[in-house]
């Protein structure tokens, strides 16, 4: 009896949380700031851009009238500074050398990334070690026996036949961690092979396999839309918190190039890319021959700051505790037109990617501030730079915030959630790894919504956006996509957005989007930041968490 009672209480509480909003008026709200941020005058926000600084005065304004306190070490703004580095092509190359004979190799064969620390001149032997990953908590090794030292590794980027939980492969396929293990053994440099297993994996030019971090272009430096030529690779500039350190080449392999590396090696590029979409092992062998690379790189310096404001705690004993709700306001600028798009659209507007988590950050400090929400710890609200250039403001604020780092409990991540349809699944990832899982299930519950774990591990979402950075400083977090079942109507509009809209013009005011179920996804997350406030224990890593092994 007891039982149906509690039932019927939560049934009850649901209803009265559905009936106390306004979705409707709550959606249009929250795509009015949608319509400021992805505006064609913003010019798709790119980093270090007027654009980009429209969107800072704009995200800090709201912060500021939606009585959030500074978190800014000047006002509401954290300044970052960014070295761009920028490969000069006429005077970099790659080559392949036999028997004292160089074979050039041009953009259809490889291309090299500027993000890593290249050398001006590297001539090095070359290794194919499968997919380049060691695990010892999977008992896996592709390095095992392998004699790496002052070579290049040339690997597949995937997990391939890595049997682990997707947040561990999402892990250890980060190019700052897949470079880390490499280095531990030795190598001076990467050259990679694209995931078979991805749309245009091992098809045509490099991708963003060679070291280039999850939510960057391509290490090619191609630019939005296709264009060709070097773009800018963008990293901290303070030199204690650049990763690739010591990362002489890095290279991305296409499928053209993967016969010219392989040559006499005994095996070739189809057999390989077989046996990596399959995710079976692969062999480790020597390549024939060295790799000659020759670098020269044009460098600056960018500034981008990221914008952070506080709803203070109210309980004395936690007020100086912090949950962060983040989001970036960054997206890629503007680039070339798709092809085939006969409007010649040339502006990346990141409506979806992401002006919408944004405007969600800022909806959910107004209800919090206007509902006279007196969370008992502290709720810093971050919209955070350069997620497009590889994460880079999240990282920095995890690595220096404005606030005692000791003391920041917990990430709160949105990052393209895609409202596209109605609220009826959320999948969350990183649900199994920290109590903040059950949060979620009980905030979602409260609004008859249910929850699901990440559907698609093999792209690597888990680490792809702001929450890793600060998961690697040992701080749970969790990220979020509106969910659906396989086979439904929403799974053919999620995978259409990222086939037609991701990362392109079409991402723009003009397309579907179902703004009431964004209020909805809005109050859950208001209801999700007040029980992590609230609850008398810090969120944990779960025990049998790969990620607690961060923990601080």
């Amino acid at each position: 009896m007891m039982r149906h009672k509690k039932h019927l209480v939560i049934l009850v509480l649901g209803a009265a949380a559905l009936f106390a909003a306004d979705f409707v008026a709550e959606g249009d709200r929250w795509w009015a700031h949608v319509e400021f941020l992805a505006n064609d005058k913003l010019q798709g926000r790119d980093t270090g851009s007027e654009g980009y600084r429209e969107a800072v005065k704009y995200a800090a304004g709201r912060m500021e009238a939606f009585g959030l306190k500074p978190a800014g070490t000047t006002g509401y703004l954290q300044p970052v500074k960014f070295e761009t580095r920028q490969l000069v092509e006429e005077e970099s190359s790659i080559a392949i050398v036999r028997e004292g004979a160089e074979e050039i190799l041009d953009r259809q064969d490889a291309t090299q990334s500027s993000r890593a620390d290249l050398a001006p001149t590297t001539e090095a032997a070359m290794v194919f070690v499968g997919y380049g990953l060691r695990v010892p908590e999977a008992r896996y090794d592709d390095l095992a026996g392998v004699d790496l030292r002052g070579k290049v590794a040339v690997y597949v980027n995937s997990t391939g036949a890595l049997d682990a939980p997707g947040p561990v492969k999402s892990h250890v396929s980060a190019a700052s961690e897949r470079w880390m293990v490499l280095k531990a053994a030795g190598a001076i440099g990467t050259a990679s092979i694209a995931n078979p297993r991805l749309p245009g994996g091992g098809r045509g030019r490099g991708t963003a396999a060679t070291g280039t971090p999850p939510g960057t272009d391509a290490a090619d430096g191609t630019a939005p839309g296709g264009g060709r030529g070097p773009q800018k690779a963008f990293l901290l500039a303070d030199p204690e918190l650049q990763e690739s350190t010591g990362q002489k080449v890095a290279i991305a392999i296409t499928r053209r190039g993967g016969d010219k590396f392989f040559a006499g090696s005994g095996h070739g590029m189809d057999e390989i890319l077989k046996l990596a979409a399959e995710n079976r092992p692969l062999p480790k062998f020597p390549l024939v021959g060295t790799l000659r690379t020759k670098a020269a790189v044009k460098r600056e310096t960018v500034e981008a700051p990221n914008v952070a404001g506080i709803m203070p705690g109210s309980d004395p004993k936690l007020k100086d505790e912090y949950v962060i709700m983040s989001a970036h306001l960054d997206h890629v600028g503007v680039g070339r037109a798709i092809h085939g798009d006969t409007t010649g659209d040339t502006i990346y507007n990141g409506a979806m990617d992401d002006a919408s988590g944004i405007a969600s950050i800022l909806e959910i400090a107004r209800i919090m501030k206007e509902s006279g929400a007196k969370p008992k710890r502290s709720i810093l609200f971050l919209a955070v730079a350069a997620e497009e250039k590889g994460e880079l403001g999240s990282r920095y604020f995890a690595l220096r915030p404005t606030v005692n780092r000791k003391h920041i409990v917990a990430d709160i991540n949105l990052d393209m959630f895609l409202p596209l349809f109605d609220l009826k699944w959320i999948e969350v990832q990183g649900l199994a790894e920290s109590t903040l899982g059950d949060a979620i299930r009980e905030a979602a519950k409260e609004y008859g919504v249910e929850v699901q774990a990440d559907k698609e591990p093999d792209q690597n979402r888990f680490v792809r956006s702001d929450q890793y950075s600060f998961i690697r400083e040992g701080v749970p977090a969790l990220a979020f996509k509106f969910g659906y079942q396989f086979g439904t109507p929403e799974d053919k509009i999620f995978h259409d957005f990222i086939r037609d809209r991701y990362h392109k013009p079409s991402d723009d005011l003009n397309q579907p989007v179902d703004k009431a179920a964004a209020a909805k996804f809005n109050r859950i997350m208001v209801s999700l930041l007040e029980r992590v406030a609230d609850s008398a224990a810090r969120p944990k890593w779960k025990d049998d968490s790969f990620f607690k092994r961060f923990a601080k």
